[in-house]
């Protein structure tokens, strides 16, 4: 059976303008590899309501689950939430439990809950809240699309509670084969590999190194006696290194 698949969608000006630089996306890439589900596609919207509607509908027809980052915040341009609650038809307004976590988190702090800040409690009918232990401020899952902060820590604290509510396949290994010759040199063999392991996924990773070219060659798949072997073959046949 294939794995489950996943989509993510990056929102954020700063991030298309690269003041930011986007940590969050290899981050989930690495825990979604490890849970056996495939991140298939990864997309990058400026904070444009209609861009990210149009953006969120697409990407949750085509895979089986969606996570977003950014613009889920206090401030005028986190737009995220509205967003979602048009993709998906769903009324949007403050709710009493998110506002109850916000409330209890500002009180410890012995900070005032404004009118900016009450923006966060802003959640669309049918959404189930996402756990926040860094900032309390919660994410939420709408359909199959888990909206999450924009803020490293806290989109990976998030990613920490929804991952153990979804249902995986088998996780994906690899193992990488470097060889001390350019991509034409071992193209054929790693085509010929290829077609013969239809069942895995090889790379093809180009370097230099000291003025001379090489390649890591990367192997992938579910089945970790049939990647070791495949990998074994590399080296046998290019006078390659497993590393």
């Amino acid at each position: 059976m294939p794995n489950p698949t996943a989509a993510m969608l990056v929102i954020g000006d700063e991030i298309l303008s690269g003041r930011t630089r986007d940590a969050n996306s290899n981050h989930l890439a690495i825990e979604l590899t490890a849970a056996g589900i495939d991140l298939k596609e990864v997309r990058f919207v400026a904070d444009d309501h209609a861009a990210i509607v149009a953006a969120v509908q697409a990407l949750s027809k085509a895979y089986d689950t969606v996570f977003t980052s950014g613009g889920i915040g206090p401030t005028h341009d986190d737009i995220t939430a509205d967003a979602i609650a048009d993709a998906f038809g769903a009324p949007i307004d403050v709710r009493d439990d998110a506002r109850a976590i916000l409330q209890a988190h500002y009180d410890r702090n012995g900070t005032e809950l404004n009118e900016a800040r009450l923006r966060m409690a802003r959640i669309p009918d049918g959404a189930a809240l996402i756990d926040n232990p860094v900032s309390a401020a919660p994410g939420f899952t709408l359909g199959n699309v888990h909206v999450m902060a924009g803020v490293p820590s806290i989109f990976n604290a998030m990613v920490e509670s929804v991952l153990p509510t979804l249902t995986g396949g088998a996780p994906v290994v690899s193992r990488t084969v470097r060889v001390d010759r350019p991509e034409g040199d071992v193209a054929a063999d790693l085509g010929a590999l290829a077609k013969a392991h239809p069942d895995l996924s090889l790379g093809s990773y180009p370097f230099t190194r000291d003025g001379k070219y090489g390649t890591n060659l990367v192997v992938r798949g579910q089945d970790p006696a049939v990647v070791d072997a495949v990998a074994e073959e590399l080296v046998s046949r290019l006078d390659g290194v497993s590393v």
